[in-house]
C-alpha cells in the first residue's frame, strides 16, 4: 500500500503511539467507572481517542490521494531548539533549582523568559510586540491560576516578596 500523505501518516503514527502509551500508562491507576471515575479514568479515555485518532489519521493517509504527496520537510531546528528551551527555562524560573541554588522566580517573571526566548523562534523579533504579549500573558495567567483556581505557587521572586 501507497503513502499518499507523508504528513498525515507520520502524524497518525505519533498520534496512535502517544495514545496507547497514555492508555497504557492509565492502567497502573484505579480507573473505575463513568458514575465513579478513578484516577486512571481520564488518561485511559483520552489515549484511547487519541490512539483512535491516530488511526483514522493514518488510514487516510494511506487512502486520499493528495497533490504532491504531502512530502515530510526538513526539521527546523531553531525553532525547535527555542521552543524546547523557552519551556526549559519556564520550569526553571518557576521552580528554581534547589540542588545548585538557583532560586524560584516565579510565574511572571517565567512568563516574559518563556515569552522572550521562544519568539525568538521566529523570522523576525519586534521587542514591543513580544513585550506587549507577555504583558498579557502574564496578567491573564495571574488572574486565571492565582486569582481564579487560587493555585499555590510563587508569583514573584522571593527576593522581591520575602
Amino acid at each position: 500500500m501507497n503513502i499518499k500523505s507523508q504528513k498525515d501518516f507520520f502524524s497518525g503514527l505519533l498520534f496512535t503511539a502517544v495514545g496507547v502509551a497514555f492508555a497504557w500508562g492509565a492502567t497502573k491507576y484505579s480507573v473505575g467507572t463513568a458514575a465513579r471515575m478513578g484516577p486512571g479514568y481520564f488518561p485511559l479515555m483520552l489515549g484511547i481517542l487519541m490512539a483512535i485518532l491516530g488511526g483514522v489519521i493514518t488510514f487516510k493517509a494511506l487512502v486520499v490521494e493528495t497533490e504532491d504527496g504531502d512530502k515530510v520537510g526538513r526539521w527546523a531546528l531553531k525553532p525547535l531548539f527555542f521552543i524546547i528551551s523557552a519551556n526549559l527555562l519556564f520550569g526553571l524560573m518557576l521552580g528554581g533549582l534547589p540542588s545548585i541554588k538557583f532560586p524560584a522566580f516565579g510565574l511572571i517573571v517565567g512568563i516574559y523568559a518563556l515569552t522572550f526566548v521562544a519568539s525568538l523562534a521566529g523570522e523576525e523579533f519586534k521587542f514591543k510586540e513580544v513585550a506587549v504579549l507577555a504583558t498579557i500573558l502574564a496578567v491573564m495567567s495571574y488572574l486565571a491560576f492565582i486569582v481564579l483556581l487560587k493555585l499555590q505557587f510563587p508569583v514573584w521572586p522571593a527576593f522581591i516578596t520575602g
